[in-house]
């Protein structure tokens, strides 16, 4: 049986890699493009029963247009641009790439760490700016044998661990999905948001973005916060109330803040940005270069492997769908 292919991305330079894994499969009908609105990728997916896509919206009205649909495959871990619901309700399987960037997104918080902790980005302004000053940034604080906080304990930050084995870190994690098993194989204790709050030097975000987490870290957070705390973000941007977060540290409540991610992307101008006490990225923690391939094959993987009745990398409505899907 043939199989026909859309694909809808909007960083990458080309399809090669997609394209390949395609080819390899017997599968050459495939169209390429960026879609930026509903009515684009319904005209760019009509016919085809595999959608490959990055940012464009996967909505109940397209999902009503593309008739012939069987799978949506995101690339990446998150699906928060595709209506789960509404795919499962019309026998459309979702599926994703869970598991790709651990070591690159854990060393990105990192990198944001002890860019916070040294606050080598401040001096690298001063320094630039004509001031030869070791005083500018203190007070700076040892970070060896502080306590970090984690919000999720997935792969993400679980490689955090191991890369920061030799700091005399405790480590804490709020998961209520947190089993014994995974917990015993790991030098974290399991506790309550509350707890993690009020005990942790540094509180790294890993949580998906859904309806109990958006806004999660909001003004009440911050208030439970150690005023010498930094917040990390490399999850999703709206797990984080910025103007909350703007006012914790005009406040002095928490340190500063490491983010990669921010709720509305991209973003050119925000307060945050003028502040010393905040670095930001631009929701880059995934990438390297061989992360990006990886993503890229994995996620046309998902696509092959389901058409031809095969298991996903990621299969996020299995549950809804299941076997009655193909």
């Amino acid at each position: 049986m043939s199989h026909r292919i859309a694909v809808s991305q909007a960083d990458f330079p080309d399809a090669n890699v997609e394209e390949r894994v395609f080819t390899e499969a017997g599968i050459n009908d495939v169209v390429v493009g960026s879609a930026t609105s509903e009515d684009e990728l319904v005209e760019l997916a009509a016919g085809a029963d595999g959608l490959l896509v990055q940012y464009a919206e996967v909505t109940e009205s397209v999902l009503d247009m593309l008739s012939e649909l069987s799978v949506v495959s995101r690339y990446g871990i998150g699906v928060d641009n595709v209506d789960i619901e509404a795919a499962s309700g019309r026998n459309v399987a979702i599926t994703n790439v869970p598991s790709y960037c651990e070591a690159e997104v854990a060393t990105h918080a990192l990198s944001l760490l002890f860019t916070l902790a040294r606050k080598t980005a401040q001096y690298d302004r001063s320094v630039k700016s004509g001031t030869w000053d070791w005083k500018v940034g203190r007070p700076i604080e040892a970070l060896p044998g502080k306590t970090v906080g984690f919000v999720a304990f997935g792969k993400i930050p679980r490689t955090f661990v191991e890369l920061t084995s030799g700091f005399d870190f405790e480590y804490l994690a709020y998961d209520p999905y947190l089993d014994e098993d995974t917990l015993a194989e790991h030098p974290v204790e399991s506790v309550d948001f509350e707890t993690m709050l009020a005990e942790s030097d540094v509180v790294s975000i890993h949580a998906p973005l859904v309806d109990e987490t958006y806004h999660l870290f909001g003004a009440d957070a911050f208030k439970r916060m150690k005023s010498s705390a930094f917040l990390l973000n490399t999850a999703r941007g709206p797990l984080v109330d910025e103007a909350a977060l703007y006012d914790a540290l005009e406040a002095g409540e928490i340190a500063g803040a490491g983010l990669d991610v921010m709720e509305e992307e991209p973003t050119h101008d925000s307060p945050l940005f003028e502040r010393d006490d905040v670095v930001v990225t631009p929701h880059v923690a995934w990438y390297s270069e061989s992360s990006s391939d990886e993503l890229r094959r994995k996620a046309a993987e998902n696509l092959v492997r389901y058409l031809n009745g095969d298991t996903p990398h990621g299969f996020v409505n299995e549950a809804d769908i299941g076997e009655d899907g193909n």
